[in-house]
């Protein structure tokens, strides 16, 4: 687990809902029963800042904490929603299709690919990108591009499923989801009682979410009538679920012990 992304899963997990902000110290002591070191997690943040997603927040007799932006805010309530599922499981029919202006250099058009393919879009053809719902987040990412997108709603007149499977290769996401469900399986074997221990707890839960969370990249969060029937997401994802809010009380403890001031002032 890398120092960056686990500070991602931290503040979008649990300090989004604790006011979004944190001093370094606290942050250190979060990110230690993960076997991240202190250096690691100063240059995390030095680098997040760098990037956009945090930002100093100077407090009297509070040092300096460390505030998401409020690009970070939306990317990691669009991550929220799309972890735990919250969006309205209706869909209209229609998808966003994004015809872009080409992008000449490799880097910059890889950056851009990877960006639309985290917020769910797909490839069909040469420049035309979909996803099964617009996201808010990007006009903000072609524009950092310099990239230039016209942009429509649209429907699918035959087989909208024909379609998903065209845009997106739902085997191997099918297979992703058996195996992440396997490794959780392992990972939680005989944890029953891990909630009686606030810090292995909140390890557990973080673990569980990091992994959880890579789906983000490769899941664009089809509508479920677009899914095969027995599609393996839904036993993963009632797995994490379940899993996810058991260790959630004690994980929640162990984060309030450690965002505490010094001598409980």
């Amino acid at each position: 687990m890398q120092a960056r992304s686990a500070l991602f899963d931290l503040y979008g997990d649990h300090l989004r809902s604790r006011g979004g902000r944190a001093p370094v110290s606290a942050l250190v002591r979060l990110l230690a029963p993960l076997g991240i070191a202190a250096p690691a997690v100063r240059q995390a943040v030095s680098r997040m800042v760098r990037q956009g997603w945090l930002t100093p927040v100077g407090q009297p007799r509070a040092g300096t904490r460390y505030a998401l932006t409020d690009r970070a805010v939306r990317r990691l309530d669009d991550a929220a929603v799309r972890i735990y599922r919250t969006r309205a499981a209706g869909w209209d029919g229609r998808w966003h299709l994004l015809v872009t202006s080409p992008v000449r250099a490799r880097t910059a058009r890889e950056r851009l690919e990877a960006g639309l393919r985290f917020l769910g879009y797909a490839r069909l053809a040469g420049t035309t990108w979909i996803a099964p719902r617009p996201s808010g987040e990007v006009e903000g990412l072609l524009a950092a591009a310099g990239v230039h997108a016209d942009s429509f709603l649209a429907s699918e007149p035959t087989d909208p499923k024909a379609l998903a499977r065209r845009a997106w290769d739902l085997d191997a996401l099918g297979a992703a989801y058996r195996d992440w469900l396997a490794d959780a399986r392992t990972l939680l074997d005989g944890t029953q009682d891990a909630e009686r221990d606030d810090e292995t707890a909140y390890a557990l839960r973080s673990r569980l979410v990091h992994e959880w969370r890579k789906f983000l990249f490769t899941d664009p969060g089809l509508p479920r009538s677009l899914l095969p029937d027995d599609w393996p997401g839904d036993g993963a994802a009632a797995y994490f679920d379940t899993h996810a809010a058991r260790l959630h009380p004690a994980a929640t403890r162990f984060v309030d012990a450690c965002l505490a001031p010094p001598g409980g002032t």
